[in-house]
């Protein structure tokens, strides 16, 4: 059981990773695109599709970047009374809160599959049936979401990008369970 908890840590604190150190350029990727923007506004016509597209970038950083985050425990904690606590007992707060952001990501996931299986054009109330439906060719792609803007992008591929976000971020929490379990246990991952 240790075996197969160390390689689960190990291949997902690895992906997250590296994944985590690709998504940190998505600022300069965002900010290279608000500067075109303000070039285009002042220089020559506006382009219509910079500042969606910023925002497009701004998530796909940070929810590619989240469990890179999580991982390095950059996340906002309150650190009045957690920073003089033994490394054992902070393993037991966080082995406790961990089960609070499982949660709460489980449901983000489901809420996101729904949001993406609507921008993929499907109207029912069963987002997960609609993917394995896809995957089986049981579903098919209705009309695609787009955009109320003036530009109108497609909805789903930012919708996928938060997706996969969340789902790794679900990942790594449960990594960071597995360590704190660990640590209660004595053992190294």
């Amino acid at each position: 059981m240790i075996g197969l908890a160390r390689t689960y840590v190990r291949a997902v604190d690895s992906f997250n990773r590296r994944l985590g150190r690709i998504a940190m350029y998505g600022i300069f990727l965002m900010m290279a695109i608000l500067m075109w923007s303000s070039i285009s506004k002042v220089a020559f016509n506006p382009s219509l599709w910079t500042l969606e597209i910023a925002q497009f970038a701004m998530v796909a950083y940070y929810m590619l970047g989240g469990p890179y985050a999580i991982q390095e425990g950059a996340n906002v904690r309150m650190d009045l009374f957690y920073g003089d606590w033994s490394d054992r007992k902070k393993a037991w707060f966080d082995a406790f809160t961990v089960l609070f952001l499982i949660f709460y990501l489980g449901v983000l996931l489901y809420g996101a599959l729904g949001a993406t299986a609507y921008s993929f054009g499907y109207w029912g109330d069963s987002p997960v049936s609609f993917f394995f439906g896809l995957i089986t060719g049981s579903e098919e792609i209705g009309r695609l979401e787009r955009s109320p803007t003036a530009w109108r992008p497609y909805i789903w591929p930012i919708k996928v990008t938060m997706c996969i976000g969340v789902f790794l971020m679900l990942l790594q929490a449960i990594s960071e369970l597995l360590k704190d379990i660990a640590t209660l246990k004595g053992v190294k991952l």
